[in-house]
């Protein structure tokens, strides 16, 4: 089986791209006045309001629809966000699988793709004419880490259609964009998503971390359990206590045994599974926050 699928990911990192998703970078959004609160676990922060970009500023549609073209031309698949944020935008529904999730983090998790750009832009004019200097940031859907960034200044022109000037501010640069994007996908592939796992139990659980079953700590067989089935056994404990475990950079597979594209949520089932099952019997919920961030709560009811 092992064969299988290291046979799958080889042919399938030759040719599969990564599917993107655009929206208006934070600070187009800011100086545009596209900013809302936000309940971020508890907090109230300033976030985009794409909703309202979308639905107000004409302009910045047709910026977004020029880059999509461009990416597409360049094989990616593209994922509609102005559709999705409507699918998901007026849901207040709680789940309790799910941990305090942001604005941002139901975007993506409802998007399902694997690159978000982000892209800012700024019409300069000097005389008669008119410039664009831009950014353009790729963030990992799992991790919001940065993967790609480009930025660049068109050249003076009298046209005054600004998507026209980006477009044009950014057919250079574009190309070793994408060639980036790829590279960090195929990474992906071959050595798996990368998800945050936090382990933790409630108060009114009489076990912890350290409670031994069959002369072996619980922290110490979860980890075993990551080990064995993590991509080339690739994670790091950033937090051990009696309470609480935090692990990073847990390299999850890209795909499953029957060659479908697994999930953070599907993958650590299995963990949950273990942990339900003798020796050690004990409840657990599994909580979602995004793509990327699980919570294993131990001694839930």
């Amino acid at each position: 089986m092992c064969i299988v699928i290291v046979m799958v990911n080889t042919v399938f990192s030759q040719s599969k791209k990564p599917t993107l998703m655009i929206v208006p970078g934070d600070e187009w959004c800011s100086r545009n006045g596209y900013m809302m609160d936000d309940d971020n676990s508890g907090m109230l922060v300033k976030v985009p309001d794409y909703k309202k970009a979308f639905q107000k500023d004409s302009t910045m549609n047709k910026v977004i629809g020029k880059l999509k073209v461009m990416m597409a031309d360049k094989k990616f698949t593209l994922k509609s966000a102005e559709l999705i944020i409507n699918s998901v935008g007026g849901n207040a529904e709680k789940d309790n699988t799910k941990a305090m999730e942001s604005t941002f983090d139901k975007l993506k998790k409802a998007a399902g793709a694997d690159i978000i750009l982000q892209l800012n832009w700024t019409v300069i004019a000097k005389d008669f004419l008119k410039s664009v200097t831009f950014n353009l940031l790729a963030l990992d859907a799992y991790t919001d880490k940065q993967v790609a960034f480009a930025q660049g200044t068109g050249a003076p022109s009298l046209t005054a259609d600004v998507p026209a000037l980006v477009e044009e501010a950014m057919v250079e640069p574009l190309d070793s964009f994408a060639k980036s994007l790829q590279t960090h996908f195929n990474d992906r592939i071959e050595n798996g998503k990368e998800i945050t796992l936090r382990i933790k139990k409630l108060d009114s659980w009489s076990g912890d971390l350290e409670k031994e079953y069959g002369g072996k700590e619980l922290s110490s067989a979860i980890e075993d359990w990551l080990k064995t089935n993590t991509v080339k056994g690739k994670f790091k404990i950033a937090t051990a206590s009696r309470n609480m475990m935090i692990v990073e950079k847990v390299r999850i597979p890209f795909y499953d045994e029957r060659a479908n594209e697994a999930d953070a949520k599907g993958f650590l089932k299995g963990l949950q599974q273990l942990l339900n099952s003798p020796p050690y019997s004990i409840n657990t919920k599994l909580m979602m926050k995004g793509l990327g961030q699980a919570t294993i709560i131990l001694g839930d009811k």
